[in-house]
């Protein structure tokens, strides 16, 4: 059985992503495991919810997304494991490695503007930095600006 761990944090984005591994007819059957990765909150949001709300929050919010996704994947008789991602990405994956023996890893979060997301193995190429990154925010200002000048 082939294991393919995927992380994910947008269900339409991750449908893009599966959907050319899901397509193949092998013979062969997968067993995919899913690790919802939420968004992160503020650290401003402990004066207001509690850490239980915050884990219960998570929780349902990783459970809509197990509903959208893992019917598709189990359509062709896959078998789905789901887990809601707890510690850093890349310890994760070394723990689900030294349980599953061999599995490929996809990174099938939706990339974000301005923003670097934490590598989901300890061999992933770093993200380049460079001196000349301008935040979208102000990249958007100066293009409206053009538009109002003319």
């Amino acid at each position: 059985m082939d294991n393919i761990i995927v992380y994910l944090d947008d269900v339409d984005y991750a449908k893009q992503q599966l959907a050319p591994m899901t397509s193949n007819s092998q013979a062969e059957r997968t067993h995919w495991i899913l690790v919802a990765c939420p968004p992160r909150m503020t650290r401003h949001i402990s004066k207001w919810v509690s850490y239980s709300a915050r884990e219960n929050w998570r929780a349902k919010w990783a459970d809509k997304v197990f509903a959208q996704i893992s019917p598709d994947l189990q359509a062709s008789g896959d078998r789905v494991t789901c887990m809601l991602a707890s510690s850093s990405l890349t310890d994760m994956t070394q723990d689900l490695l030294s349980r599953q023996g061999t599995a490929r890893v996809l990174d099938a979060r939706r990339p974000r503007l301005g923003q670097d997301l934490p590598p989901v193995t300890a061999n992933q190429p770093a993200p380049t930095q460079s001196k000349w990154t301008v935040p979208g925010a102000v990249a958007g200002m100066g293009a409206a600006l053009v538009l109002a000048a003319e």
